[in-house]
């Protein structure tokens, strides 16, 4: 039966309060977000029983739906039918009384703030990444199929670098456009930090100061957090600036004082700032892999759904991510991910040969989804949550293929999709990493489908 996102879409907004109830709503590969004025006032059973919702979740202040890989769509209707601006800040409601500001909510603010500046950047981050396996596949040191002097070698190279060396600009865009400052501000401010006179002056090792400020000379060409930094000081600069100059002259003067003001702010301080953090980041993260060893990864990679599921995942991801951009590899969070999202393909293989009739019919559609387009909550809620036992062989997957992938050393080298070519994410080193990787994935899909089938499911008469 063909998917009707405007019905989800249409039961969605009236679940949750309906547009008086939503201050905005954004989406990301699997889930509606919403910022609700009344977290209290949807039903959470009533919306988890809507044809196409796969759960609801409740994470970093937000109220999410769970939709899968149409949920594009179903944000599309959504914001139609509510009148909705699609990424776009909604006015405060004035009147409202104001939250208290509590750590945790402080917390889920920045986490909802850096997921809102880097999520954007996925497809973006993806497609780059697997440009650069093709060049590292088909170029000299493997299949040598295209010389380094060959145009389409160059042309992907070319593809590759566009990618990654212009974050900053990326990331000053989707960061300002997601707290409300003005987005071509911030991807302006991101063009300052690597800018091609300044990056030359630091190859040069000169120094240069900005009103008598001295400026920090290092590069800033495919960092994360230099601009997110500079971006948060952007919204209030930018907002003071809004209020003290006349309307008549701001389309001038707001946006040439707040960069003029912003630009010691953040070469000086912000920039300095987040790149000392990103290298202390990257440190631990490397620290965890040596030390920790192949049990945890192990443990990381058993647990790691169930941390998706809850939206925990998020504090591991962002700085895996900056470290995977920054120093070319990560030896922890992804590699694990990886393991993980194929332990979870294992239970719907175990799970489909332990099923009957149309519970066996839908296994297949929870698997296709994971494995075409990278999205493992239908197996998750579907098989996992619905009958309990088969997370028992995800978990064993996860460990398995977890414990070999420490033993080995492998390492992810660039972002690659969810689905079954999640393995190219391991080339870019050698040719061994990239055999254990794909030992480690093979290890985590045959154990989790192995226990699965061995442990079974509960019937479903048996379920609350």
């Amino acid at each position: 039966m063909a998917v009707n996102n405007e019905r989800i879409a249409e039961q969605v907004l009236a679940a949750v309060g309906g547009k008086e109830n939503i201050s905005s709503v954004t989406h990301c590969m699997t889930r509606l977000r919403f910022n609700l004025k009344d977290m209290g006032l949807p039903d959470q059973e009533q919306i988890k029983k809507i044809p196409g919702v796969l759960g609801v979740v409740i994470a970093g202040g937000q109220f999410q739906v769970i939709i899968g890989q149409n949920v594009p769509k179903v944000y599309a209707a959504l914001c139609n039918m509510g009148g909705l601006q699609v990424q776009e800040a909604i006015p405060e409601n004035l009147d409202a009384p104001k939250e208290k500001l509590t750590p945790k909510r402080l917390g889920g603010i920045i986490m909802n703030y850096l997921a809102g500046s880097m999520t954007p950047l996925i497809p973006i981050l993806m497609a780059a990444g697997m440009f650069k396996t093709v060049t590292t596949i088909c170029g000299p040191t493997m299949l040598n199929i295209l010389s380094e002097q060959s145009n389409l070698y160059i042309l992907l190279d070319f593809l590759y670098d566009a990618g990654f060396y212009f974050l900053p600009v990326y990331i000053g865009y989707t960061a300002a456009k997601k707290i409300g400052a003005s987005p071509v501000l911030g991807a302006y401010l991101g063009g300052i930090l690597i800018a091609p006179d300044l990056l030359a002056m630091v190859s040069a090792g000169a120094t240069f100061s900005i009103l008598g400020i001295p400026v920090r000379m290092v590069s800033y060409a495919q960092s994360v957090l230099p601009i997110i930094l500079s971006v948060a000081a952007l919204y209030w600069v930018e907002g003071f600036f809004k209020k003290v100059i006349p309307d008549s002259m701001a389309i001038v003067f707001v946006p040439t004082l707040t960069i003029f003001v912003m630009s010691p702010i953040s070469l000086c301080l912000l920039a300095p700032l987040g790149s000392i953090f990103s290298t202390y980041l990257a440190v631990v993260l490397e620290a965890i892999a040596t030390y920790g060893g192949f049990l945890g990864k192990a443990v990381i990679a058993s647990v790691w759904e169930f941390l998706v599921m809850t939206g925990m995942h998020t504090p591991l991801v962002l700085p895996a991510m900056t470290a995977l951009i920054e120093t070319g590899s990560d030896h922890l969070i992804y590699v694990c991910g990886k393991c993980a999202v194929y332990a979870t393909m294992g239970m719907a293989i175990g799970g489909f040969f332990r099923l009957k009739g149309e519970e066996r019919s839908a296994s297949v559609g929870y698997l296709i989804s994971a494995v075409l387009g990278g999205v493992t909550e239908p197996i998750l809620y579907g098989i996992g949550l619905r009958y309990r036992r088969p997370f028992a062989g995800m978990i064993a997957g996860g460990l398995a293929g977890g414990a070999y992938a420490g033993l080995m050393h492998v390492a992810v080298y660039s972002l690659s999709p969810s689905n079954i070519l999640s393995f190219t994410g391991f080339v870019g080193g050698s040719s061994i990493n990239l055999l254990h990787g794909i030992i480690a994935l093979v290890i985590s899909t045959v154990v989790s489908a192995v226990v699965t089938y061995l442990v079974g499911v509960e019937p479903s008469a048996n379920r609350k």
